[in-house]
């Protein structure tokens, strides 16, 4: 059992670190009344810049390469959810289409790029990904250590810590209860000062950035190139875990989890005696089939932020 656990365990954690961090951009956006459901392209763009960057400057940064090319994401996928930003909250465009564009425009530039730059449709592999190592001090902890701190990635407890700090943000700072405000009445935040607008913009490019570190994250540990089918439905299933968590950063965490649990199950299933005899068919859709049954009926009264999706127009009612 023990040894069950030890496999089982590490791949969960490394499958669910790109889903927690889109998934706390996701909570960020729709707590600010901006519905996000641009996550995957906002995935598929983190995970284009991450490799490209990371094969252009390998030779420069040497081992710190990896660390530089999600910096690198981050900032790209925030600038690039402004297009997301200035046409639903600016011109109040519908958001579930402003979303929709943006997951084609993505996976579009992305593809079209990859083709141009190196003339095939996926990228080279990466010389400097992110490897798995024993977390200092904490992998001698007596079975904990082996279960949960051996041969894990770092990125996997960066997502989890980045998941409390959000937390943190959005309940115990006056910024956080302006953003849930703006979500929750806009009207009544802005009549309070708040400057609506702003805020919303401050959450989408928050959204940006955390979507393409999760998206870097993906390409890194897990794809170590880029293609067409990199990024295959991850950002749905964050934007799922955003929703089944309640619109909570812990929340969103717990159910990134849970999926990362389903996505690992195809990989684990040959030690695990439960599993080894389930076709593989099955276990490789299981991640998707386990997000529509948990959106469907096993999350109970899921009550989005009032004015989420509504744009607001100063001065209406």
């Amino acid at each position: 059992m023990f040894d069950i656990l030890q496999s089982i365990i590490p791949t969960v954690l490394f499958y669910s670190a790109p889903l927690i961090l889109t998934a706390l951009g996701g909570v960020f956006s729709e707590r600010s009344g901006v519905v996000n459901i641009g996550l995957e392209g906002l995935m598929v763009m983190g995970a284009f810049v991450g490799i490209v960057f990371n094969l252009t400057f390998a030779d420069v940064f040497g081992v710190w390469t990896p660390w530089v090319s999600l910096i690198a994401a981050t900032v790209i996928g925030a600038l690039f959810s402004l297009i997301h930003a200035v046409a639903s909250i600016t011109f109040y465009a519908n958001q579930v289409v402003s979303g929709v564009a943006i997951n084609m425009l993505a996976l579009g530039i992305g593809v079209y790029l990859t083709k141009v730059w190196y003339d095939k449709g996926q990228t080279d592999m990466v010389n400097q990904p992110f490897y798995t190592t024993d977390i200092p001090v904490l992998s001698n902890i007596p079975l904990i250590g082996t279960l949960f701190f051996e041969g894990v990635y770092v990125t996997s407890y960066l997502a989890i810590i980045l998941a409390f700090v959000a937390w943190y943000v959005l309940y115990q700072t006056p910024f956080g209860l302006r953003l849930r405000a703006v979500g929750e009445h806009p009207m009544a935040a802005d009549t309070n000062g708040i400057k609506v607008e702003r805020m919303r913009y401050i959450a989408v490019l928050l959204s940006g950035a955390l979507g393409g570190l999760g998206g870097s994250v993906f390409a890194l540990t897990i794809a170590s190139n880029f293609s067409h089918s990199t990024i295959v439905g991850q950002g749905f299933m964050s934007l799922a875990a955003v929703i089944f968590g309640k619109w909570h950063p812990l929340g969103a965490m717990g159910a990134a989890l849970f999926f990362g649990l389903a996505q690992s199950l195809s990989v684990v299933s040959a030690g695990v005696p439960v599993l080894e005899n389930i076709p593989q068919i099955i276990l490789l859709i299981a991640p998707y089939l386990l997000t529509i049954l948990a959106l469907a009926g096993f999350i109970g009264r899921a009550d989005a932020p009032r004015a989420n999706g509504v744009p607001y127009i100063k001065g209406s009612r």
